[in-house]
């Protein structure tokens, strides 16, 4: 007999519709392209019915208490997943959730989350010491909640020692294509993907759909009024030395408090910044990569070009293929 892998997603109030069906479509889709059910898909939940943040019902197989009984299928070497949505940080108030989640947690295969379902792994003391990922409009959140956790704010999804975290809704099929990847192999993956109409490894990392996500790290810090003059005139000749000087602190002083609230040194944030308006300029199919780099202070086209492809991890080109208008980018 073939193994059969048994995959569960935890839903509950107020979750994300898309975190739990794109994932399960994933694996169906992949029982339907070997012929068999490799996946055994189970929906835990409380209830009859889930009712999601979209306001569509979902109808849970097993309760937890089942699930963790086995009655659906052995936990042990199991995969669970834990979908997102505003409803997890009710969840997160539910100290159940913690004894629960750590109980299994050492008899699972693969113990993973989609979006926000990474603060109820977070809750529970499983992200300690990983590296882990949300959506980017919470990764800050997600980060001072636990700073035990190293937060990864531009990854679509991330696995580090036995524990899958993704970004937002999208990105949990990501994350299970992944998974599929690891178990059968590119060759189903691939097939998989094309069903599905998606790729197998997409392009670029959380920036590309969001605008500057440190902007807002530091709302409230001393460095506030700094960060304010950089993203209101990022073009502006400026130097480390210049910086400290608006803020009246040393320039060793501003850098500390950069690694320490950004990640980041002075001069690197300058760069995004400034890479962010570059960005939006392609969007509106404005200058020619020589402009941009340029204007906005970037070096040459070709450095221009390997910043966007680090940091967005896609050319200019095809950057503006896909968001933007139909002029052609050298």
């Amino acid at each position: 007999m073939m193994d059969i892998k048994d995959v569960a997603l935890l839903a509950y109030p107020d979750c994300q519709m898309l975190d739990v069906t794109g994932p399960w479509q994933v694996f169906a889709t992949t029982n339907e392209v070997l012929g068999r059910r490799h996946y055994r898909l189970l929906l835990i939940g409380r209830g009859d019915e889930v009712m999601s943040n979209g306001g569509l019902r979902l109808r849970p197989d097993l309760g937890w208490r089942q699930w963790e009984a086995g009655d659906g299928g052995p936990v042990d070497n199991a995969t669970l997943l834990v979908a997102g949505g505003h409803g997890v940080f009710v969840q997160c108030q539910q100290a159940r959730w913690r004894e629960r989640l750590n109980r299994v947690a050492p008899r699972l295969d693969r113990l993973g989350s989609v979006c926000t379902g990474a603060f109820l792994l977070a809750d529970a003391g499983l992200l300690d010491d990983h590296d882990a990922t949300t959506h980017w409009r919470h990764c800050e959140r997600l980060a001072q909640t636990f700073p035990q956790v190293r937060v990864q704010a531009d990854a679509l999804y991330v696995h580090d020692r036995g524990r899958y975290t993704s970004a937002g809704v999208t990105a949990g099929i990501d994350l299970a294509l992944s998974l599929v990847e690891a178990d059968l192999g590119t060759d189903v993956v691939a097939t998989v993907a094309r069903e599905l109409v998606m790729f197998v490894h997409r392009p670029g990392g959380q920036s590309q759909f969001s605008e500057l996500m440190a902007r807002q790290h530091a709302s409230g810090s001393r460095l506030r009024p700094l960060l304010e003059r950089l993203h209101a005139a990022p073009a502006t000749d400026m130097d480390l030395h210049s910086m400290a000087e608006q803020v009246h602190m040393s320039s060793r002083h501003l850098s500390r408090l950069f690694r320490r609230q950004l990640g980041t040194t002075p001069m690197e944030y300058l760069t995004r910044v400034r890479l962010e308006a570059a960005r939006q300029d392609l969007i509106r199919g404005a200058s020619s990569l020589e402009q941009l780099a340029s204007h906005w202070r970037l070096g040459t086209s070709e450095q221009l070009r390997r910043l966007f492809q680090r940091h967005y991890g896609v050319s200019p080109s095809i950057y503006r293929a896909r968001f933007g208008t139909s002029s052609e980018t050298s």
